[in-house]
């Protein structure tokens, strides 16, 4: 049975789905784009202070914070040293991992608007606090909490971006939301290159008494500050409204919507698409992911985040290293670094002319063997004529891969519990990419770089398998009808 979804909107059962009918009449505006905007600037800076990690962590050993890890660790103590390079992208991940794991149920309970205003907040300060550290514990603490924040702000724009987009603008919206945020990892690149270059000798020395890594860490969370204004044109998710049995505040939000895209276009809106009848309302539940209508979604998410980890993590996180472990040195790393990372906001930008053509998941599959192509490519030279285009592929490829997988699983679970839906199956990369960091430390000091991309090929290979034969299809399907 289908019913009218303006008439839909009042019966609580049928509310959300009204809603979300409405929604997707809207199309592709500018009234959402500015939103979309809004949303991915506020994320920027968090990529910004998440990828600029490999770029610091040079600067920090020079200047002694942070050790290089022993070559030949003999014992758990020494292959677990939280003061060492692995150490501190572990700890990065420990807090990622805690965000997505325990804080998910937040956004889901007090509302996308408010928890994505804390984000932004928590990890501009814990930034700014991280800079003026002086020993390797108060670093590797604020670095952790830090990552908490952040990891927050990723799976709230999330949840957030796909449920104020209509159903075929989702994977465009994904992929300038990508864009945008992968333009953090150049511009953290470029800020400790320019330092470097400043600095005559690395991103150790000082300008203004401040070494160098600690400028890009603070430009990172001013940067964040200065974006913070933007929530103020974001409203609430009128699905997270309806889902809450606050109808009129969702039906506020969609009529103000509806007005503003009208105006835009200067003539009514197409009428809403009739929706099914709906199940009664019902509030959301951790353990509903585990129930047997989203369990093969929950484990299928994952064990491709368990293996995506390992090597997309592992090579962006790396690849300074890596060069250096070539003999290069670190400001030559660095200069490579930034100009394979200018690619890097290409690929969702990219996706825009197929991202919601293409099945979502024949989208990752297809990045995921170029990135373990271009991946092993990169180990069989020191030239960099081949270096930077394999990195810059390697990295373009990724950047696909990242947009696909975040619009994808956001897409897999129910607006009641989509924020720890994503938070449960996204933590698992995040302990992949903390316990990885030790396993390609430890493989790198004993059989050396190709070693290292032989894991990272195997795990995109494999992971690229598994979504093949597991993973469902999305394209242009509303979100109520794939997780009703």
């Amino acid at each position: 049975m289908e019913v009218s979804a303006e008439k839909a909107t009042s019966a609580s059962g049928d509310g959300l789905a009204a809603i979300g009918a409405r929604l997707d009449r809207l199309g592709s505006s500018v009234t959402l784009w500015v939103l979309v905007l809004a949303l991915s600037l506020g994320g920027l800076f968090d990529a910004y202070l998440m990828s600029s990690g490999p770029v610091i962590v040079p600067g920090m050993v020079e200047s002694g914070l942070l050790a290089k890890g022993s070559r030949h660790a003999d014992s758990l103590a020494e292959v677990f040293n939280l003061h060492t390079t692995a150490g501190f992208f572990a700890t990065t991940y420990a807090g990622l991992w805690v965000a997505a794991f325990f804080f998910g149920f937040i956004a889901d309970k007090f509302g996308r608007r408010t928890v994505f205003t804390v984000g932004l907040l928590w990890f501009s300060i814990a930034g700014a606090i991280m800079a003026f550290q002086e020993t390797a514990s108060g670093l590797i603490l604020w670095r952790f909490l830090l990552s908490i924040g952040a990891g927050i702000e990723v799976i709230t724009i999330d949840s957030y971006l796909s449920e104020l987009m209509p159903k075929n603008a989702r994977g465009k919206a994904f992929a300038v939301n990508n864009a945008i945020h992968s333009a953090g990892k150049p511009i953290a690149t470029l800020a400790a290159f320019a330092l470097s270059l400043m600095m005559t000798s690395g991103v150790h020395q000082t300008l203004f008494g401040l070494e160098g890594w600690r400028w890009v860490v603070l430009i990172g969370s001013l940067g964040a500050i200065v974006v913070w204004p933007l929530r103020l044109l974001i409203p609430e998710s009128p699905r997270w409204l309806a889902a809450h049995d606050k109808l009129p505040e969702a039906e506020k939000v969609v009529s103000m919507l509806e007005q503003r895209v009208e105006r835009e276009r200067g003539k009514p809106l197409p009428p809403p698409e009739p929706v099914a009848k709906q199940p009664p309302h019902k509030h959301g539940r951790f353990l509903e992911m585990f129930g047997p209508e989203y369990l093969p979604r929950t484990v299928m998410l994952s064990v491709f985040h368990l293996l995506q980890a390992i090597a997309l993590h592992g090579f962006v996180n790396w690849m300074p290293t890596l060069l250096v472990a070539h003999g290069v040195t670190i400001t030559e790393s660095l200069g490579y670094t930034f100009a394979m990372t200018l690619v890097a906001p290409l690929g969702p930008l990219a996706c825009l002319w197929f991202a919601d053509k293409v099945e979502r998941k024949w989208q990752i599959v297809g990045s995921a063997i170029v990135v373990a192509l271009c991946g092993f490519t990169f180990t069989l030279s020191r030239n960099p004529l081949i270096i930077v285009p394999a990195g810059a592929i390697e990295l373009f490829a990724a950047a696909v891969l990242n947009f696909a997988f975040h619009a994808y699983q956001a897409e897999l679970f129910p607006t009641r519990i989509r924020v720890q839906g994503v938070g449960f199956v996204y933590s698992w990369s995040r302990i992949s990419a903390a316990l990885s960091g030790f396993l390609v430390a430890y493989i790198l000091g004993r059989y050396g770089t190709p070693a290292v991309f032989v894991l990272f090929t195997g795990s995109m290979l494999t992971l690229a398998l598994f979504i093949t034969f597991l993973g469902p299809r999305t394209r242009g399907q509303s979100l109520e009808a794939l997780s009703p």
